[in-house]
């Protein structure tokens, strides 16, 4: 997957990615153990700060892919529940779950910082077509790993329910294979067709 790219990612970004990740990953032990890096998201960060250092372009795409749409939904089910009560999407009712560490909560907000992180990195480095077909890849290992791995009332990536609620209605097995399925064409599918598009209209213009 190796690539080459002239363009540069800024290094004040990628030291203060790599300070933030030192603080956040040995915090995140102690508040909410090791199974919580199993989160797609959680893999992401670890992935972004890689292909920061390597200027990895498929390796920054495919992250961007993994936090572009999630960090944005995640900020605006956050920001309508704390307007208005409300979670138009869901998932991110631990925000407001006074049990939940305020550490974790705010650490949490990395949700936020991660699709601009990505977001530079994808200008400076470009799109590669090819992170869709590796990022669906690491899906397909994470999500099953997540299902074996972790506690089910974790339901870390949602192998156990949508939206972090637990689902009886289908066979665990099946809503799994559904799930790995649908988060490719869903979460990251319509992103990738965006920037393919737009690397479609640049080149026309």
């Amino acid at each position: 997957m190796a690539d080459s790219s002239a363009a540069v990612v800024p290094r004040w970004l990628k030291l203060a990615f790599t300070l933030w990740i030192l603080i956040w990953a040995p915090s995140y032990v102690v508040l909410l153990g090791a199974q919580n890096f199993f989160w797609l998201c959680n893999v992401a960060s670890f992935l972004l700060l890689a292909a920061m250092w390597r200027e990895q372009r498929t390796l920054m795409s495919m992250q961007w892919l993994a936090v572009a749409m999630v960090g944005s939904l995640w900020s605006l089910d956050v920001t309508t529940a704390a307007l208005t009560g409300v979670h138009p999407i869901g998932g991110t009712e631990y925000m407001f779950d006074t049990e939940h560490p305020t550490m974790a909560k705010a650490m949490s907000l990395y949700h936020v910082v991660l699709p601009l992180v990505a977001g530079i990195g994808v200008a400076k480095l470009g799109y590669s077509r090819r992170a869709l077909r590796w990022q669906t890849l690491l899906t397909w290992v994470v999500v099953p790993l997540s299902y074996l791995l972790t506690e089910a009332e974790r339901n870390i990536n949602w192998v156990h329910g949508p939206f972090g609620q637990p689902q009886d209605s289908l066979d665990p097995l099946l809503y799994l294979f559904l799930l790995m399925l649908i988060w490719p064409a869903v979460v990251y599918l319509p992103v990738h067709l965006l920037m393919i598009g737009g690397q479609r209209w640049r080149r026309q213009a």
